[in-house]
């Protein structure tokens, strides 16, 4: 069990403090409402405990990289009134029926044959939101929609009954400047927005880049290891 994990860890309400600190600087820095911006805490390899801690900590919001890891842990705190499994990760649609029956936002769709999947493991007549993964690197096997399908996705998802279209969701490539990538997802969200005017969501940012994301718009901040601590050792 590491540092973070034990209970009662007072350095990890420290460190939640500390980055909601930086995210209302950030966003005084950008002229924006810290309250409109949402922050996502990745508990990835980080074990159940520790987000019944962060959940006793205000915690609401929480994603997950793994299918099978998010369904173990929504089904262990299924308990927790409130608490909202955020999907990150890329999605198969093999796994798509699970990752329904436990997330209540998938951010990585990236093709219509995973929007369909999700569509299909319906089980109700909820809705499950969603947001279109935008690949900004010219690597086309990294995850996310090329930019030029960027509408014809939305508008099939759009198609969709089950599945309401949030926004967009991308990761800046390690080797081009964040505030020029962010900078990129917001025109992107634009295009989006043109197609379903609803879609206001932009989840971009993570531990060492949230303010450019702030100062670019987004709505939605992807944040691991800044609050959880360092990922436990896997075997």
């Amino acid at each position: 069990m590491t540092a973070s994990q034990a209970p009662g860890d007072p350095s990890l309400a420290a460190r939640l403090s500390a980055v909601d600190d930086g995210i209302a600087e950030a966003a005084r820095r950008a002229g924006r409402d810290a309250s409109a911006i949402t922050r996502i805490v990745v508990t990835k390899f980080h074990p159940a405990a520790l987000v019944q801690e962060l959940y006793g900590l205000g915690v609401r919001e929480v994603g997950e990289n793994r299918q099978q890891e998010l369904s173990a842990k929504a089904q262990q705190l299924a308990g927790l009134d409130g608490l909202r499994w955020h999907f990150i990760g890329q999605a198969q649609t093999n796994k798509a029926a699970a990752i329904r029956r436990a997330a209540q936002a998938v951010h990585s769709v990236d093709r219509s044959r995973i929007a369909d999947a999700l569509d299909r493991a319906a089980t109700d007549d909820g809705l499950l939101d969603v947001l279109l993964q935008i690949n900004l690197t010219e690597d086309p096997g990294r995850g996310g929609v090329a930019p030029a399908e960027l509408e014809r996705l939305a508008e099939h998802v759009l198609t969709l009954p089950t599945l309401r279209l949030r926004g967009v969701m991308a990761v800046a490539p390690l080797d081009e400047d964040p505030a020029a990538a962010f900078a990129r997802v917001h025109g992107y969200a634009e295009r989006v927005r043109a197609v379903a005017p609803d879609a206001t969501w932009i989840s971009a940012g993570m531990t060492g880049d949230y303010a450019e994301a702030i100062a670019a718009g987004a709505t939605h901040l992807r944040i691991g290891s800044a609050i959880t601590g360092p990922r436990p050792a896997q075997g």
